[in-house]
């Protein structure tokens, strides 16, 4: 390991100590009750951007915000990393919201939308293809390109939720009359706010008709 390498870590544990030590000194017992507690009512499932740290965004303090991160911000029939995760916040924790949250501003989308090939991502980012060819209508050339972008993160998120929703483990939550609502968000990064996408859904029944009122805005907005 080079030197300049070594010196770039030791600043992370110097961060770390720093950290710790102001926690402890705003609150003596903060990590005694983080070790005895993790009861989380969210699970957020969100883009592995260093640009979008869940917990701080909605203010929530460890322990309180369960969290997926992937590109983009996609759900996968067949991620069992994603599900996995999805099964042990409904079935262990008891979230009570699954919060899918995109963000304006990302590279993953963007590159989907210009298909600028990425590499090996390319292949993740394939489904984010899929919600462009599906959704082309609303994403038309005429449109600002920076709307464009804006518009897939949201449909993007929209699909998410869809998918999130038609899972296994959502429905069968539902089925037995769990307490379990699925959100659809997206953050600003040049604002740090969240704008709610309409898509909150407490039933598949509700998530058809959340569907097509989230994406009928779009018809009179894609000229």
């Amino acid at each position: 390991m080079t030197t300049n390498n070594s010196q770039a870590l030791e600043q992370l544990f110097t961060n770390n100590r720093t950290w710790a030590e102001s926690m402890v000194s705003k609150d003596a017992d903060f990590f005694k009750r983080l070790v005895s507690q993790q009861a989380p009512e969210y699970l957020w499932i969100g883009c592995s951007d260093s640009r979008v740290p869940a917990n701080d965004i909605v203010n929530l303090l460890p322990g309180e915000l369960f969290v997926h991160r992937n590109v983009a911000n996609v759900v996968v029939h067949t991620d069992l990393n994603c599900l996995s995760v999805i099964q042990f916040a409904i079935d262990l924790l008891k979230v009570k919201h699954i919060l899918v949250v995109g963000h304006y501003g990302c590279s993953g989308v963007h590159a989907a939308l210009a298909d600028k090939r990425v590499g090996l991502a390319d292949n993740w980012l394939r489904h984010v293809k899929d919600v462009h060819q599906k959704h082309e209508r609303y994403l038309g050339e005429l449109l600002p390109t920076a709307k464009r972008q804006d518009r897939l993160c949201e449909l993007n998120v929209i699909e998410q939720v869809v998918n999130v929703c038609e899972t296994t483990i959502v429905q069968d939550a539902w089925s037995r009359g769990q307490e379990l609502t699925v959100h659809g968000w997206a953050y600003g990064l040049d604002t740090g706010l969240v704008n709610d996408l309409g898509m909150s859904c407490s039933s598949i029944e509700e998530m058809t008709e959340r569907y097509a009122k989230s994406t009928k805005r779009y018809e009179s907005e894609h000229n």
